[in-house]
């Protein structure tokens, strides 16, 4: 198999996706539990699901906009592991991890966008000139 563009970051988005959903099992069977554990696993499936779409884009605008809505949902991930760490629901040593992932992703996935926004201005401006 060949690799494309963009598996390292795909296949770090399902690492990141398969920890968040062990840890949510992982949670209280509790009220809070179980509501924390359904918004981390949305949102943190959510955001490599964006980036799969976003590798099919039809444009660069498109790619864009889809890699931008995997970085919100992977920040909005990062915001649900943070409250289950100062709630102190689950192992700090996995939460760490997670959390440090999820920022390192955003930050990829928000200078990808960046880029593509980018480039995407350059291309239209060229195209009138």
């Amino acid at each position: 198999r060949t690799t494309m563009k963009g598996d390292d970051i795909a296949s770090r988005l399902l690492a990141f996706a398969d920890g968040s959903v062990r840890l949510a099992r992982s949670l209280p069977e509790d009220a809070a539990g179980k509501h924390v554990a359904r918004q981390l696993i949305r949102a943190a499936t959510a955001g490599g699901a964006n980036y799969e779409e976003a590798r099919a884009a039809e444009s660069r605008a498109d790619f864009a906009h889809k890699v931008s809505i995997a970085a919100k949902e992977v920040r909005e991930s990062v915001y649900w592991l943070r409250l289950i760490e100062r709630a102190e629901m689950a192992s700090t040593e996995i939460l760490r991890g997670l959390i440090s992932e999820g920022n390192e992703l955003i930050a990829i996935l928000t200078s990808s966008a960046k880029t593509a926004k980018d480039g995407a201005k350059w291309t239209r401006a060229a195209e009138r000139s």
